[in-house]
């Protein structure tokens, strides 16, 4: 029975991740990458690039739509051929059947938090810089990043063993043009015994000796014991310290395009940054993208209960009303997402109440059914 119903439910399902996967990606990306080729003169052998390192962020997408559809399909035309009637005629309850359902939809889980986690943010990010680099090799365009905060830490071993995380390094700057940071302010503590405060008016990378070059500042060395040891006033000033604030500022990735190890990490920054808005706004991302992928599981749940209700219902049925499900559940995830957002529902709430919703929506259907 298992091996019957999951060859019934495999072509639906990759049916499903291949049309759904294809519409999102016409509709959102080659659209504008035919109007980039036309307008920006974008060379069609960079469109397909981008093209095809887009797709891995819509077959995710595509991953929770194929199970509904391929869960609801399968088990709709099972009830309308009495098959469904047979099985339990051999005394196969309905959670049995569905099992297999939920079974799949658990493995389909694992692949979209695989996709969702190490391919999704990856490739679009790498589709993001292929584009920008495309677009702005004969033009290049300045770009600007202000408040740019980069702490650093390390493990300080303790007498009972131990390892306390400490802040070593702190760099701040009011504003990157593209090639200078200006309004510099660095907090370097690295140095066991000496801890130093850099303000500089400006200070850029020197990349043929891995240093900074700091312009019009002052730095300020501090005691062990918290006092004023020396003040030295600099015009021009070299000091060998980590570009990663650099990088920080040229390569900062959009929420998509980040993993969950570097959502966390840049949430780490927004929080010693202190601006509650986007502090928020990446918690809830870090939710959604940990909830994203048990959405599977939920409409995998969904579909199978709504299949096995007595029907006789064809295929254009079966797909319209999964249609109508993606659509109810994704007003749901919007809503709740924004009303995290905006602090009236916390993070977690935010993120996993439409899975909770729809969860116990397909319990309840699946029940009733067992009950008849």
């Amino acid at each position: 029975m298992d091996r019957y119903l999951a060859s019934e439910l495999l072509p639906t399902f990759l049916f499903g991740v291949g049309a759904f996967a294809s519409i999102g990606v016409t509709i959102d990306a080659m659209f504008d990458l035919v109007r980039k080729i036309v307008e920006s003169g974008l060379s069609i052998s960079i469109a397909v690039q981008v093209f095809l390192l887009s797709l891995p962020e819509f077959i995710v997408l595509a991953f929770p739509m194929s199970t509904l559809l391929a869960t609801l399909m399968t088990y709709s035309r099972l009830s309308s051929e009495s098959e469904l009637v047979a099985l339990r005629g051999c005394g196969v309850s309905v959670y049995r059947m569905v099992l297999t359902a939920v079974i799949l939809s658990l493995v389909v889980t694992g692949m979209a938090f695989v996709f969702n986690e190490q391919i999704a943010p990856a490739s679009k990010y790498q589709a993001s810089q292929l584009l920008d680099a495309a677009l702005k090799s004969d033009t290049p365009a300045i770009v600007k990043q202000q408040n740019i905060f980069y702490p650093e830490y390390q493990k300080i071993p303790q007498k009972d063993g131990s390892k306390k995380k400490i802040l070593s390094r702190l760099f701040y700057a009011d504003e990157f043009d593209g090639k200078q940071m200006k309004g510099l302010t660095i907090i370097d503590r690295s140095t066991e015994g000496l801890s130093q405060i850099i303000v500089s008016e400006s200070g850029e990378w020197n990349p043929s000796q891995n240093v900074w070059d700091f312009s019009n500042g002052t730095i300020y060395l501090v005691a062990p014991d918290r006092s004023y040891r020396n003040i030295l006033r600099f015009e021009h000033q070299q000091l060998k310290l980590p570009r990663t604030a650099l990088d920080l500022a040229q390569k900062s990735r959009d929420y998509g395009e980040m993993n969950l190890a570097q959502a966390l990490e840049q949430l780490e920054v927004e929080r010693l940054g202190g601006d509650e808005q986007k502090i928020r706004k990446l918690e809830v991302r870090i939710q959604q993208k940990i909830a994203l992928p048990f959405v599977c599981v939920v409409f995998g749940l969904v579909g199978a209960a709504m299949g096995t209700i007595p029907q006789r219902t064809g295929r254009a049925t079966s797909f319209g009303v999964s249609v109508i499900v993606i659509f109810t559940y994704y007003i749901f995830y919007f809503i709740t997402g924004a009303l995290a957002q905006a602090e009236i529902l916390s993070p977690f709430v935010g993120a996993w109440f439409s899975n909770v919703l729809f969860l116990g929506v397909g319990t309840f259907l699946l029940m009733r059914v067992a009950q008849r």
